[in-house]
């Protein structure tokens, strides 16, 4: 359900951020969009309901956003960073070679940081931890299989 353009707004000043009308639409759209979105299509899917807004006003909310903790950012090697609105526990992310498709999973072993470094952390205390697996999504793995059992019939 879509969360409404005053309650968006409310979250904003509850960050400390002024609501202006990009941010609450960045927030809004964060929040529509599945999969982790990068900020193309972030961009996008504002353009889509507020017509012209330049990349960097996007690029400018997310950072804020992100900078508050409203958002979070991840950056899976290879590709763009994305962001979304799960934030304020320490799950870890699954991500498709393939495609790139990314999905949440919770913390691998108990309470964050997760997981105990196994060496000295050199005076740091260690209040996070993370963790991206890589792997197949289900439709990369079916259309493998279909391309692998399209070369075999041949």
């Amino acid at each position: 359900m879509e969360a409404p353009a005053e309650e968006l707004a409310e979250n904003l000043r509850d960050h400390g951020l002024r609501a202006t009308t990009t941010r609450v639409a960045v927030l809004r759209a964060v929040g529509e969009l599945s999969g982790h979105p990068d900020t193309d299509t972030i961009a996008s899917r504002v353009r889509e309901t507020h017509g012209t807004i330049s990349t960097q006003a996007v690029y400018d909310g997310l950072h804020a956003m992100t900078r508050v903790g409203l958002l979070r950012r991840i950056e899976p090697a290879g590709s763009p960073a994305r962001y979304e609105t799960r934030v304020g526990d320490n799950h870890h992310h699954v991500v498709c070679r393939s495609c790139g498709a990314a999905n949440d999973i919770d913390c691998v072993v108990g309470a964050a940081p997760c997981l105990t470094p196994g060496s000295d952390t050199a005076g740091f205390v260690v209040d996070e931890a993370e963790v991206t697996f890589w792997g197949l999504c289900p439709a990369c793995q079916a259309a493998s299989a279909s391309a692998s059992g399209a070369a075999a019939a041949r």
